[in-house]
């Protein structure tokens, strides 16, 4: 079997996975009595590929040479048709059980937040709206490539057992979960999902007439950590596929969020521009690692000339990855190079990403992980990239949400709008009055 333009790699200890690996989801060192954050990638073989152009409306189709289900299908004998074919049936699906698949969205500049704000044009503030997206947020972007890349393995027969479909399983408090339950029940699969005890009564609703099985998994004393991402881990263990956005339990989340960046990417290449500064709300990590790995492949496959500054966004509730980010920064403020830093904090994890000790709470509910499970890429896409994280309270929060909703008429939640709250809570110290800098607005209001 030839090589193929995309590997499944393990950023902690160098593992490859086996090119016909079905589940390439965590590494094979993974749970060994070691310290190091095993965590899956998909790498690029640049010189094998370009950034894809055109204007095919679905992002799955659009970028479908940069997604490893795509070299997969290929190199087991799928044409270029029959893997279009198939996203286009599952998006078909989608959009029967939500009302709409899969399409690229808004990224726009918002002139009225850009004045509110002093910047200029043509710099400004440029918003992603992911609040009209499947599920009403930009979860099921991760959750569809996961989708897809089980489809395809079917499809090749490569999927293993007894030729019943593996139980799918995630832990989630809210738009992931209706992610999952969305693309899941699109795909006629069994989803297992674990909630906890304050999760929304409407969301629970709605999952419930998704066909989804639900877990209520409540706090025990003395056990620190997330109790739904605890119960995920049994079902796992018990033989359930993660079907998750969290990266450590399955690192092929990232690509399909990846598609989000790729959008951002094509738009600003074929307006010859570029971003100064990307604001991204950080819970589980997901989403920002994505983004900063898509805009790292823009770069490159040379269709962008620098990355922005990335800026992370934790609320004060729970703020894990700048606990993580300046004890890095320590080391390199005593002399190491910033790529052994961050060597030593991936093979030393314990020492830099543990649970956040006290029960976090927010108005931003849906980011407040109690840990950033994907932390070290994003850790350093901020310290490649000139970036940091910011930790911003709740009236700014709020504040945020209150101007988002006022300015651009989009209909998002505090959540959704948080990456607006790290851009207030910058501007107070100072930004350019020309720059260009991003938000995504992740969320719809429920």
């Amino acid at each position: 079997m030839r090589s193929l333009p995309s590997s499944i790699v393990c950023a902690g200890c160098g593992w490859t996975a086996p090119p016909l690996e079905p589940y390439p989801f965590r590494c094979a060192n993974a749970g060994r009595e070691d310290d190091t954050d095993h965590l899956l990638t998909v790498v690029l073989d640049y010189n094998r590929l370009q950034f894809p152009r055109g204007d095919e409306p679905n992002p799955f189709v659009r970028f479908r040479t940069l997604l490893h289900s795509y070299h997969l299908a290929r190199d087991g004998g799928l044409s270029d048709a029959d893997f279009v074919e198939l996203v286009q049936r599952l998006d078909r699906a989608v959009a029967e059980v939500d009302g709409h698949g899969f399409t690229l969205t808004p990224f726009a500049r918002q002139d009225a937040l850009s004045r509110r704000l002093g910047l200029a044009a043509p710099g400004g503030v440029w918003v992603k709206d992911e609040t009209r997206a499947v599920s009403g947020s930009h979860k099921g972007r991760h959750l569809m490539g996961l989708l897809i890349h089980l489809e395809v393995v079917e499809r090749l027969g490569l999927a293993r057992g007894n030729g019943a479909a593996p139980d799918l399983a995630i832990a989630s408090c809210g738009n992931a979960a209706l992610a999952a339950a969305v693309v899941a029940r699109a795909a006629e699969r069994r989803l297992r999902v674990f909630i906890p005890t304050s999760a929304d009564p409407v969301v629970v609703e709605r999952l419930r007439r998704l066909g989804a099985e639900l877990t209520v998994s409540p706090r025990q004393n003395g056990v620190s950590g997330d109790p739904t991402y605890h119960d995920l881990q049994q079902a796992v263990a018990d033989g359930a596929l993660p079907f998750t956005c969290q990266g450590t339990y399955n690192g092929l989340t990232i690509e399909g969020g990846k598609t989000l960046g790729y959008e951002m990417i094509g738009q600003m290449a074929e307006e010859d521009g570029h971003l100064e500064r990307l604001f991204v709300q950080v819970g589980g990590g997901a989403l920002a690692s994505a983004v900063i790995q898509a805009f790292e492949d823009g770069v490159r496959l040379g269709a962008l000339e620098r990355m922005p500054r990335v800026h992370t966004v934790q609320t004060e509730g729970a703020a894990p990855l700048r606990r993580a980010f300046v004890a890095v920064r320590e080391r390199m403020r005593l002399g190491a190079p910033a790529a052994d830093a961050l060597r030593y904090a991936v093979t030393h994890r314990s020492a830099f990403m543990w649970p956040w000790e006290q029960e976090p709470s927010s108005v931003a509910s849906g980011i407040l992980d109690d840990e950033t499970y994907d932390w070290a890429a994003v850790v350093r896409g901020m310290v490649e990239s000139g970036g940091d994280p910011l930790v911003v309270p709740e009236e700014t929060l709020v504040e945020a949400n209150r101007l988002a909703r006022e300015l651009t008429g989009i209909d998002v939640d505090p959540t959704g709008s948080a990456g607006l709250a790290g851009l207030l809570h910058l501007q107070r110290a100072g930004l350019e009055a020309d720059e260009r800098v991003a938000v995504m607005f992740t969320g719809v209001q429920r």
